[in-house]
């Protein structure tokens, strides 16, 4: 069992007042989020017919639940695992324009997720997209809007703060930026994983930069499929990027703990370096990939932010499964009730 449990861990907020805490974050970190970024609220699918490209593969490796429809033959219908794709489509249809965009609630289910203190088969997000010019892929538009998404974390910090005092603030005053190749030359001895931890907890809150490219030791720092994040150069080669990942430290665990993984979406060009690296150039005959290559879509950025996660952060919360419900093994039931860590 996968099960972290913090020395003398207290449980701030009763029942009643984490279910009502869990609403005032959704609440105040959706709106600032719309303002910040210049986003409207859009319906989103649970759920997406397979075989078109639309749905997110994540890593290549996790299975989609899947099921067939009584009323439409020949058509397999998966959950989706995340709306990476789907919300270019959406940016398409609907005509935002450059600087203006979307987020919506994603609803996911992933199936081959390790149950932990972080991750259950349960995925919640806000998923976010905006309309860029061409001009704006690069590094230095990439660093503005994560900075502005770290001023809507602060505030709805303080927001919770107001209302439950017993929750202290710990959010550094600003997010520092780090590249993925910096950061294995700084700590050579560590894994990704440790690497995390131990610059989040220097800097307190980190982008880390360049995610799904190759490292000095030929392996990524982290996974990424090759057709929604830019994450090669010009040149060919896959070690710069144009994406990232958003950790804050977690007091509680004593961990780097993610928030966000976003970033400047494919172009042509890049999209096709990346199926070439990743030997998936057969992508190109789907609908969606089709769409993009043929300059059917618009240039973007986006990203997830996970709701559950912020929740665990701001009401300093031990374990996902105390602000969300789910599915659990029962020793992981048994061992958190032991340690006043209570599963909704």
């Amino acid at each position: 069992m996968d099960l972290k449990i913090p020395k003398n861990y207290v449980n701030h907020l009763d029942l009643k007042e984490t279910e009502e805490a869990i609403k005032l974050v959704k609440d105040c970190f959706e709106v600032e989020l719309a303002n910040q970024l210049n986003l409207q609220r859009v319906s989103a699918p649970l759920f997406v017919a397979a075989g078109t490209g639309i749905n997110d593969d994540l890593n290549g490796i996790e299975r989609p639940v899947s099921f067939d429809l009584k009323n439409i033959s020949n058509v397999e219908a998966e959950i989706v695992q995340s709306l990476a794709k789907w919300k270019r489509l959406a940016l398409a249809r609907y005509g935002f324009t450059e600087g203006s965009g979307l987020y919506t609630d994603m609803n996911a289910i992933r199936r081959d997720e390790v149950l932990d203190n972080l991750h259950s088969v349960y995925v919640d997000q806000w998923d976010w997209e905006r309309v860029i010019s061409k001009e704006e892929r690069n590094l230095d538009f990439l660093k503005n809007i994560v900075r502005k998404i770290y001023e809507v974390l602060k505030e709805t910090e303080l927001v919770v703060y107001k209302k439950f005092p017993q929750l202290q603030p710990f959010l550094r005053d600003e997010i520092s930026f780090i590249h993925s190749e910096e950061l294995q030359e700084r700590y050579p001895e560590l894994n990704p994983r440790d690497r995390e931890d131990a610059i989040t907890k220097e800097k307190g809150a980190v982008f880390v930069i360049g995610i799904g490219g190759e490292l000095a030791d030929g392996k990524p720092h982290d996974g990424r499929a090759p057709d929604y994040d830019d994450w090669t150069t010009p040149t060919g080669e896959n070690t710069k990027g144009l994406n990232g990942d958003i950790f804050v430290w977690n007091p509680v665990l004593e961990i780097g703990f993610e928030i966000s993984s976003m970033g400047i979406r494919v172009d042509k060009e890049s999209l096709l370096r990346q199926l070439e690296i990743t030997d998936t150039l057969d992508r190109k005959e789907l609908m969606w990939h089709k769409m993009l290559l043929e300059g059917r879509l618009p240039l973007s950025i986006g990203g997830g932010i996970g709701q559950s996660r912020l929740c665990m952060l701001f009401l300093q919360k031990a374990h996902i499964g105390e602000v969300q419900c789910g599915v659990w093994p029962d020793e992981m039931v048994r061992a958190c009730e032991k340690n006043n860590i209570f599963l909704l």
